[in-house]
């Protein structure tokens, strides 16, 4: 009876953490959080990874974006595994009291995992400037000018191209008449006025 007894409370046991709700593991890959600086830069914290998570920030300031990474392992804090979201929003709490998101900011420390290995503390691993409406500004600015060149240089070329002249040279119908010519004042010199034709017509025979 006794074996009886313990193997119905095994059973019921059993029974009865079948039937608890599991609590999935809470997670934050993927997540964004938007905020602001102390100097009011437009911000965006994104997170991604396991284990080893990797934490980029984006911020907007002026015309100018400037981004940083970080990296580490706070799953090995425990306040982290069971309340990621409050850890990252920490974080971001921390950042807002900042003039910039980037700067003075080597090492994320929050009191949420103050105890926990260094291993937990996110570092910055990379940052960077990424002025992209400038550069725009002067490749537009480059290629008006590359293109003004090149008008420039095909309108000078027209115009100093030399216009191409004939060539004159002088024709026998020329040296005809000047005889021509010389026939009719010698017939006016010599002959009747009714007579110019036909005199100028005969000495010009003569004459070649």
């Amino acid at each position: 009876m006794k074996s009886f007894a313990l193997l119905f409370l095994v059973v019921i046991c059993g029974m009865g953490g079948l039937g608890q709700k599991v609590k999935p593991k809470k997670r934050s890959n993927g997540e964004v959080i938007n905020f602001r600086t102390k100097t009011k830069d437009v911000c965006t914290m994104s997170m991604s990874g396991d284990e080893e998570m990797k934490l980029r920030i984006e911020c907007k300031s002026q015309g100018m974006t400037y981004w940083c990474e970080f990296t580490g392992k706070p799953s090995v804090c425990r306040a982290f595994r069971n309340n990621p979201k409050i850890y990252w929003n920490q974080i971001a709490m921390e950042l807002r009291k900042l003039p910039h998101a980037c700067e003075s900011t080597q090492v994320l420390k929050i009191t949420m995992c103050q105890k926990a290995p260094s291993a937990a503390l996110m570092r910055q691993i990379a940052a960077g400037v990424e002025p992209e409406d400038v550069a725009n500004q002067v490749k537009s600015v480059q290629k008006t000018s590359t293109s003004g060149s090149g008008a420039g240089k095909s309108s000078a070329k027209k115009i100093l191209k030399p216009p191409i002249l004939p060539l004159i040279k002088p024709t026998q119908r020329g040296q005809g008449s000047e005889n021509e010519t010389e026939a009719m004042k010698l017939a006016r010199e010599h002959c009747w006025e009714s007579l110019h034709g036909f005199c100028s017509y005969i000495i010009g025979i003569f004459r070649g």
